[in-house]
């Protein structure tokens, strides 16, 4: 009987923001049943489906972001990228909420998948789970960004086309070949259009991917505002590593978390040549002016 009214008042609560709020159709919210004996993980809490969602982009500064925010006492959040609103949809949402770790409901359950950014059915999916989820996008000048997504496919893939040649349908006309995924990705403001048609910008975040580099306190601090969660991620658990050139978390006495990210980031860039460089940045422009007028927020790649 215990176990049993446990089930029912968990079971009919929705979330939305840190645990409470209105959920999606057809209650897409609910926790999960609590199962054994009613003891052991009911103290462990309950898998709920994400309150935020880290949506993009791809070689922006997600992993970094996630790793980051994993530290706030306050957030928990599934390890690897679940990939449910665009390539396992059909699986359906216990499939997805049973890949969620377990929390308390003062506690944010998230994510991170990059591609959802340019996933067409992505923002239109995520809001039958819940109109209420919050948004993070991680956005870094789209130049750079290509070029560290074309690094890491050519790490993978050593005998791929050269850089030049896969971003221009005909560079001495100066047509960049916006079919190429790493071109694509770039171009923020187009794909933030389908995201507005569903969610409001007040519930988008934008981290600056440069800012996470050389201010990460101050970007993870506007994170957490963001996410309504107390400051807890401060100057003091990062680190700056020289050899990655980027920060690091601090070990401290209540965790153990990393460390550095993995071997992957951080690699040197391929050297592309300055022309081809300042030529996407001409192609790009028009793109980042919109977006920073959009988003009322000048990210200074110009």
């Amino acid at each position: 009987p215990g176990l049993r009214s446990a089930r029912g008042a968990l079971g009919c609560r929705v979330w939305g923001g840190a645990g409470s709020g209105v959920s999606g159709p057809g209650g897409a919210g609910q926790e999960a049943p609590l199962a054994g004996n009613g003891s052991g993980p009911a103290k462990l809490g309950s898998k709920r489906l994400p309150q935020a969602l880290i949506v993009g982009v791809k070689k922006g500064g997600t992993r970094a972001v996630l790793e980051f925010i994993r530290v706030h006492p306050e957030v928990r959040a599934v390890g690897t990228e679940p990939h449910f609103f665009d390539r396992h949809y059909e699986r359906g949402l216990a499939w997805y909420r049973s890949l969620m770790p377990r929390t308390h409901s003062s506690q944010i359950t998230m994510e991170k998948t990059p591609s959802y950014f340019v996933t067409k059915e992505a923002p239109r999916r995520i809001f039958n789970m819940s109109r209420d989820t919050k948004l993070i996008v991680v956005v870094r000048n789209p130049v750079t960004r290509a070029i560290s997504d074309y690094t890491q496919t050519l790490s993978k893939k050593p005998d791929i086309p050269t850089f030049e040649g896969l971003s221009f349908q005909n560079r001495s006309l100066g047509l960049v070949d916006t079919s190429w995924n790493a071109i694509r990705i770039g171009m923020y403001v187009v794909h933030l259009q389908s995201w507005l048609q569903y969610f409001p910008l007040s519930q988008i975040h934008f981290v600056s991917g440069e800012k996470l580099i050389t201010d990460p306190a101050g970007e993870m601090g506007k994170v957490q505002d963001f996410l309504g969660i107390k400051r807890v991620i401060t100057d003091k658990h990062f680190y700056f590593n020289k050899t990655k050139g980027f920060p690091c978390l601090k070990k401290t006495e209540s965790s153990t978390f990393p460390r550095c990210l993995g071997k992957s980031k951080g690699r040197t860039h391929v050297q592309i040549d300055p022309e081809v460089i300042e030529q996407l940045r001409d192609f790009y422009r028009p793109y980042n002016i919109k977006f920073y007028e959009t988003v009322g927020q000048d990210f200074r790649w110009e």
